[in-house]
């Protein structure tokens, strides 16, 4: 999905905002604390679709998304990156439009239609003027797209060969070859494990394309998010707009278990100075228990920058690598905990040792008590910047309503953490993670 960004697109939005800027700063003055008492709304329209909608009139601005179970888990065998592929496509023609003509009319409108799409749900997002003309004509824009793609042979061409074209040069890289190697370490023949080839999308036929969009893109599997500047009545003709005409959709087969991996080392060989090491395990799914000690368990292990354990064992005492990061990645099924850092190809072994030093004995003893309060200090301080935008917001309520988390997700979520013991965080570590399913992959490593 293409991003129409461009200064002419902009400028509508930029001069219309321009007045209500003085209000706008007053009133964003009181409105951070609040952030943490996110009022969402939530419904299922007449269609079946679940709608989500926090009402914001802070700023002049509506922000509108709706996702599909059509992500890339959804690839049929062979055919690896046709959710990709069909999703970058929506845009690329619909209604009559061809993609230049609906590039120009969203310019004209100062509106921005984007996207993306992961292992599990792809969506099309719209930003756009609250104020009337803007917005109905932008609604009717994401509408069309929405239900009226049109999916041109001569674009889709185009878009394979361009895809092919960076698939090739990716498979040269090796940052991007451990990440693919990594994630088929993790999951085997598991749809998460698997990645786009030149072969599979060479395979992608307009027939391809056209039966993943009338399968997934359903009323049924439909989530709708708004955050913005428009009454809860507004929101409900919005999400029954853009939805109305789409098929109900047939039931599909729950996405297969993930098996977990039995511990290995792969050693890939390349000729780059540094190794590329990837460590992990599938863990947690969205909705996890352990969230929230896992998470302020990580902010301390490798996730809280220059203050987190990998940093000052691996960086700071011994120098082996500038950067190194842990990250949990909850999805519909187990997603990653992963390890990642770059060193120079002869320390790669003792970076590697350290890495698996330092992670064993956080497993083993937990967090300190200074440890956890910076931790837990931090993640809280820090949970209004993850909030600050219309944008971020719909990012987190999209979220909250694919993934069916609690509504008071947000609301709770300083208090959740604050709530976390180091008893706790070292018990979710050791119940989660496992010598015997930890996988290492080492890219240019001798």
């Amino acid at each position: 999905m293409r991003t129409h960004n461009d200064f002419l697109q902009v400028m509508p939005m930029i001069r219309f905002l321009r007045s209500a800027l003085l209000r706008a700063v007053s009133v964003l003055a009181f409105a951070t604390p609040a952030l943490a008492n996110v009022d969402i709304q939530h419904w299922t329209a007449a269609n079946g679709v679940r709608v989500y909608f926090v009402e914001s009139h802070v700023l002049p601005i509506l922000d509108v998304q709706v996702d599909f179970d059509a992500g890339s888990a959804r690839d049929p065998e062979g055919r690896s990156g046709l959710a990709g592929m069909t999703h970058g496509l929506l845009d690329s023609g619909a209604g009559g439009l061809d993609e230049d003509a609906l590039a120009e009319k969203l310019s004209d409108l100062g509106a921005r239609l984007s996207g993306s799409a992961d292992n599990d749900r792809a969506g099309l997002s719209l930003r756009t003027l609250a104020s009337a003309r803007e917005r109905e004509g932008a609604l009717a824009l994401m509408r069309t797209v929405l239900t009226a793609p049109e999916f041109p042979a001569a674009v889709l061409e185009r878009e394979k060969a361009r895809a092919i074209a960076s698939l090739r040069e990716a498979d040269t890289k090796p940052d991007q070859i451990g990440a693919k190697r990594f994630a088929k370490a993790l999951y085997g023949d598991h749809p998460y494990g698997r990645s786009a080839t030149v072969e599979s999308i060479a395979a992608i036929t307009r027939d391809d394309v056209l039966a993943h969009y009338r399968r997934h893109y359903v009323a049924s599997r439909a989530v709708v998010s708004i955050v913005g500047d428009v009454t809860r009545e507004q929101a409900e003709a919005i999400a029954l707009q853009l939805t109305g005409d789409l098929p109900a959709g047939e039931p599909l087969p729950p996405i297969a278990d993930v098996t977990m991996p039995k511990a290995a080392t792969e050693r890939i060989a390349h000729p780059a100075n540094q190794s590329h090491i990837f460590v992990g395990q599938p863990v947690t799914r969205r909705g996890d228990p352990d969230f929230f000690p896992l998470q302020v368990g990580n902010y301390i292990l490798g996730g809280g920058g220059f203050v987190s354990r990998l940093t000052k064992e691996v960086r700071e005492k011994r120098g082996y690598a500038y950067s190194v990061y842990s990250y949990f990645s909850p999805q519909r099924q187990p997603g990653p905990f992963q390890i990642g850092l770059q060193t120079q190809r002869a320390q790669a072994a003792d970076a590697l040792k350290v890495v698996d030093e330092t992670l064993a004995s956080f497993i083993a003893n937990g967090p300190t008590t200074d440890e956890l309060k910076a931790a837990k200090r931090n993640l809280v301080d820090g949970f209004s910047l993850r909030l600050d935008s219309n944008r971020k917001l719909l990012d987190s309520l999209a979220t909250i309503g694919f993934y069916g988390l609690p509504l008071d997700w947000l609301s709770k979520f300083q208090e959740r953490v604050e709530a976390v013991t180091a008893a706790q965080v070292k018990e979710a570590f050791q119940r989660r993670l496992s010598a015997d399913h930890m996988v290492r992959v080492i890219v240019a490593g001798d």
